[in-house]
């Protein structure tokens, strides 16, 4: 049985699929979507400690939920994983690309060209091998929801941080194209632009970072990985049905376009 529907956009009946949803925003994520009602596919690649928690937190909520390992970069292994996800929870109906490496600031000089293609097989590769995977079967539905986590960086330029930004810029070209060619299926393709929004990636970045970060924020307050997982259950849901190739940007205000 599906977690308690709290949201005003259900999800009931609706399969998700959360990629890099052990930790942080994804988990944030992969717990929104269950909680509007939707059953929940857990993806994670290295720690299973981390994904079987966030598994047993997800149930203990009364979500309908079940862990899957794959690399996401990976065609044979997201083959792999869509094929059991729609053997124990049913066809994907919303997948949430969110799975990303580490993410270090360097000068140009500081990166060499195999950290610049891991940036593009997580934010460039992964959205097209999950959606050539999956996209039959939303066809055929005529519903389908692809939802890309982007990043405010693309829209600000962030330096020095050229093949993160680079990678997302590329994200977000992709589906601002692919919305096009989606639509005429009932396929909605959309955006989510964090900003710097504190998880436990970040519980050893620099205080005076996160400081000078904080003094930017029109809102005055942190993020909450939550209002990220919030902002996907309205783009997966039916209410959301006529809006697609946007980009909702949770920063409190930073850009605005």
């Amino acid at each position: 049985m599906s977690g308690s529907v709290i949201s005003p956009f259900s999800l009931a009946g609706r399969v998700a699929l959360v990629t890099g949803s052990s930790t942080g925003l994804g988990k944030a994520t992969a717990q929104c979507l269950g909680r509007a009602g939707a059953k929940v596919a857990v993806n994670y690649a290295n720690s299973a400690s981390r994904g079987e928690a966030t598994l047993a937190e997800l149930r203990a909520e009364g979500v309908e939920a079940e862990i899957f390992r794959a690399d996401v970069t990976n065609e044979a292994e997201i083959d792999r994983m869509v094929t059991a996800i729609e053997g124990s929870l049913g066809p994907v109906d919303i997948v949430v690309v969110n799975a990303t490496p580490a993410q270090p600031q360097h000068p140009i000089e500081g990166y060499d060209w195999d950290f610049y293609q891991q940036m593009l097989d997580f934010f460039v590769k992964s959205p097209y091998l999950l959606a050539r995977r999956l996209l039959p079967g939303m066809k055929a539905r005529r519903h389908g929801r692809l939802i890309n986590i982007t990043s405010e960086v693309f829209h600000l330029g962030v330096a020095p941080f050229s093949a993160y930004v680079a990678a997302k810029g590329g994200q977000t070209g992709w589906s601002r194209s692919m919305c096009h060619e989606l639509a005429p299926f009932g396929i909605t393709v959309n955006m989510i632009a964090p900003g710097w929004i504190p998880v436990e990636r970040h519980e050893s970045d620099p205080q005076a970072d996160k400081d000078a970060y904080f003094g930017t924020i029109p809102l005055g307050r942190w993020g909450k990985p939550e209002e990220v997982g919030w902002a996907a259950v309205y783009l997966a849901s039916v209410e959301a049905a006529f809006v697609t190739g946007q980009t909702i940007a949770v920063n409190g205000g930073r850009t605005c376009w």
